[in-house]
C-alpha cells in the first residue's frame, strides 16, 4: 500500500465519542445514551467491544464492592483504604465519587445476565474480601459490552485511534481524533463536540519477565500500550501521579493472581526455607516509610519490598502456601477455577512444569512495572472534580473534564482514584458520561471546528511507515535488520531496555536515581528522533508502530514524574536510591506534567492533597 493508495477516509459526526471499548468505555456509552437520548453517541475501540479491554479473558471476582445495601462498607470506609494503600496520596473527591455509585454498577451487571455468588447462608454476594465479591466471569466483558453496543448510535470496532483533533477556532478545546481500521487500512475523522478518553494503560514500556516467545505473557493486558496517556498528554492536558507504577506479586510465569488465593483459600507465603519473612523487615521497612508499615491492612507495596529483600538475602524463593488448602477439595476446585475462568495461562504453566499445588507449593515473583489508573494505583490525567464534593482547586469544570475543554477521561485514564478495577472503571465511566452530556447540552450551538490542513498532516504521519517499508524493504542486509527503518519490535525492545535499566525495572531491582533517569531521558530522546524512521510492512505493524509511539511519550512523562519526586513513596515498586525516604513533609502532594508538543518540553509542578474523608 502506498501513502495514499486504495485508502478511503470515513468522516464519522458524533455529539459523544468514547474512545476505548472496556469497562469504562462501556459504561461511559451506557451513560451517555441515558442521559442524552437524542445525542449521536459513538464509541471506537482498537479490538472488538466483545472481548476487550483488561476484563477480556474473563474474571472470577469484582474487587470493587461497598455493599452498602447490607451495611458492609461505606464509600468513606473505601477512601480510608485506598488513601492508606497508597501511603496518604488519593484523590479523595475521585474515588468517594466512585465508591457512592458503584454498588449500582454491581447490581447492573447482575440485571445483565452476570452470575455473582450468593452465601447460602444470609442471601448476601458471596465474599472474598473487605472489598471483593466473587463472580462467574468468563463471560463478564461480553454481557457488559451488550449493554453498549444498544446504547451506542455507532461502534467502530478495529479501529487504533492515534491523535486528537484539537478546535480549529477556540483554543485548548477538543474537536475530535483521527486513527486507521487496523483490518481495511481506512483513515477515519471522527467530529465531536465531547470526548471520552477510555483507553488503556500502559503495560509493555518495562522489560517483562517472559521474554522470547513468551513475551506477550504479562500481567496487565499487552495490548493496553499507552493510549489513556499519549492522547491527552499530546494535546497538553495536565498529567499526575505517572511516577506512581504498580509493581504485582503474582505466581512465577503465568502472572497469576494471587488475591483470591489470600482471601478465599487462606493460603499464606513462606521463604525458600519454609520461614515466616515478613517481620524480619518491620524495622527496615519502618526506617524508609514510618507508622505506614503499622497500618491495616499493610500497603501492598511494603509486602513487596518485604519479598524483594528477603530474595536479595539469598533466602528465595518465595512460595504460596498451597498443600494445606488443596487438601480441601472445595477449595482445590476454586483454587483451578480461579485460573482456568480468567488466567488460563497460570493453569497451563503449572501443568508444563508438573506443578499440582495439591502437592507442591508455587513460586511467587514480582513483575515488572506497569502504569494504569484504574488498578491500586493512580496515575493519569489531572481531572476536575464532583462539584459537591470536590474542593475548589479540584474544580475548573465539568465531573472528570481533564485540563483540556471538552476532554473527559474514565478509567485507566485518570489520575488519582486508585482501587477501580472493573466495577469502578465502569462507574467512572457512567460519571463522565453524564458530565459529557451535560458540557454537550450547554454548548448549544459552539460546534468545534475541526481543520483539514491538520487531519490531513495527521493522516500523512500516521501511513508514512508504510511508506519508509516500501521504499527501504529491498536494502535489507541482514534477515530485519535494514539501514532505513526500525521495525516496531526493535523499538520496543529498545524503549523496554532503557526503561528498564534507567527508570527502575526488574533488572536494577526497581532501583534508580536522579543521575539515571536523567540519562533515560537522553536515550528516550534519541529513540524519539528515531521514530520517524519506523518502517510497517503491513497493517498490523502499522498498529504497533502507533502502539509505541504511545508507549514512548507515556514512558517519557513517567521518567520526567519519577525525577521530579525526590523521594521514595512507594518503596516496593520503586526506589529512589539518592532519596531513599518518604518524605511527607516536602512530598506529601500530588505531582503534576504538562507536554508542549510543539517544543517538547515538560512543566512540572505540585499539587495540594486535601484529606476530605477523617
Amino acid at each position: 500500500m502506498g501513502l495514499f493508495g486504495g485508502r478511503r477516509t470515513v468522516f464519522v459526526d458524533a455529539d459523544i465519542l468514547v474512545i476505548g471499548g472496556g469497562m469504562a468505555g462501556c459504561g461511559a456509552t451506557y451513560e451517555s445514551r441515558y442521559w442524552g437520548r437524542d445525542l449521536k453517541i459513538v464509541c471506537v475501540e482498537k479490538a472488538n467491544i466483545e472481548r476487550s479491554g483488561a476484563v477480556a479473558q474473563g474474571l472470577y471476582a469484582i474487587n470493587c464492592y461497598m455493599g452498602m445495601q447490607w451495611g458492609e462498607n461505606q464509600p468513606e470506609d473505601h477512601v480510608r483504604y485506598a488513601r492508606n494503600d497508597l501511603m496518604g496520596l488519593v484523590r479523595e473527591d475521585l474515588g468517594y465519587d466512585i465508591a457512592r455509585h458503584v454498588d449500582s454498577t454491581v447490581h447492573k451487571f447482575e440485571e445483565w445476565g452476570l452470575p455473582i455468588m450468593r452465601d447460602p447462608k444470609t442471601g448476601r454476594y458471596q465474599r472474598e474480601g473487605k472489598w471483593q465479591i466473587m463472580i462467574h466471569g468468563e463471560s463478564y466483558k461480553p454481557i457488559v459490552a451488550e449493554a453498549a453496543r444498544k446504547a451506542a448510535t455507532e461502534v467502530c470496532n478495529r479501529i487504533m485511534v492515534t491523535h486528537l483533533l484539537m478546535d480549529a477556532k477556540k483554543a485548548n478545546r477538543v474537536a475530535g481524533a483521527v486513527g486507521f481500521n487496523v483490518r481495511t487500512g481506512d483513515f477515519h475523522v471522527f467530529r465531536a463536540k465531547a470526548v471520552i478518553v477510555c483507553a488503556g494503560g500502559a503495560s509493555h514500556i518495562f522489560k517483562p519477565r517472559s521474554v522470547g516467545e513468551g513475551m506477550g505473557r504479562t500481567w496487565y493486558a499487552p495490548w493496553s500500550s499507552a493510549s489513556a496517556y499519549a492522547l491527552p498528554i499530546q494535546v497538553g492536558a495536565k498529567m499526575t501521579q505517572m511516577e506512581n507504577r504498580i509493581v504485582l506479586t503474582r505466581f512465577k510465569d503465568g502472572y497469576g493472581p494471587v488475591g483470591a488465593y489470600f482471601l478465599h483459600l487462606k493460603t499464606y507465603t513462606e521463604n525458600g526455607y519454609g520461614e515466616e519473612y515478613e517481620k524480619r523487615w518491620y524495622e527496615d521497612t519502618k526506617a524508609l516509610v514510618g507508622d505506614y508499615i503499622d497500618r491495616h491492612p499493610v500497603p501492598t507495596c511494603l509486602r513487596n519490598h518485604a519479598i524483594l529483600k528477603e530474595v536479595a538475602a539469598g533466602r528465595g524463593p518465595i512460595r504460596m502456601v498451597t498443600r494445606e488448602a488443596f487438601q480441601d477439595p472445595h477449595k482445590e476446585t476454586v483454587g483451578w477455577e480461579n485460573f482456568l475462568g480468567m488466567t488460563i495461562g497460570q493453569a497451563v504453566v503449572w501443568a508444563s512444569q508438573n506443578i499440582d499445588p495439591k502437592h507442591i507449593n508455587p513460586e511467587l515473583t514480582t513483575s515488572e512495572p506497569y502504569v494504569m489508573g484504574s488498578h491500586a494505583t493512580c496515575s493519569g490525567a489531572w481531572a476536575s472534580g464532583p462539584e459537591d464534593y470536590a474542593p475548589e482547586e479540584y474544580q475548573w469544570g465539568y465531573n472528570r473534564m481533564m485540563t483540556v475543554d471538552g476532554l473527559f477521561g474514565a478509567g485507566d485514564t485518570i489520575g488519582g482514584s486508585a482501587h477501580k478495577f472493573s466495577s469502578g472503571s465502569f462507574t467512572e465511566g457512567r460519571i463522565a458520561g453524564k458530565a459529557a452530556v451535560k458540557y454537550v447540552k450547554d454548548m448549544k450551538n459552539g460546534q468545534p471546528q475541526v481543520s483539514e490542513q491538520e487531519y490531513r498532516h495527521l493522516e500523512k504521519l500516521i501511513y508514512q511507515p508504510l511508506e519508509n517499508y516500501r521504499i527501504g524493504r529491498n536494502e535489507i542486509v541482514a534477515g530485519t535488520v535494514s539501514p532505513s527503518y526500525l521495525l516496531p519490535i526493535h523499538g520496543l525492545q529498545r524503549l523496554e531496555k532503557i526503561m528498564d535499566e534507567y527508570v527502575g525495572g526488574i533488572s536494577t531491582n526497581y532501583m534508580t536515581n536522579g543521575v539515571l533517569l536523567e540519562r533515560g531521558l537522553e536515550l528516550l530522546a534519541m529513540l524519539k528522533e528515531d521514530m520517524s524512521n519506523m518502517g510497517a510492512e503491513d497493517l498490523h505493524s502499522l498498529q504497533r508502530t502507533w502502539e509505541l509511539h504511545h508507549r514512548l511519550l507515556a514512558s517519557e512523562s513517567v521518567t520526567q514524574h519519577t525525577l521530579f519526586r525526590e523521594e521514595t513513596r512507594w518503596p516496593g515498586y520503586y526506589y529512589r536510591g539518592d532519596h531513599m525516604k518518604l518524605d511527607d513533609e516536602n512530598w506529601h502532594c500530588f505531582t503534576l506534567s504538562r507536554y508542549d508538543r510543539n517544543t517538547g518540553k515538560w512543566e512540572m509542578e505540585k499539587a495540594p492533597v486535601y484529606h476530605i474523608v477523617d
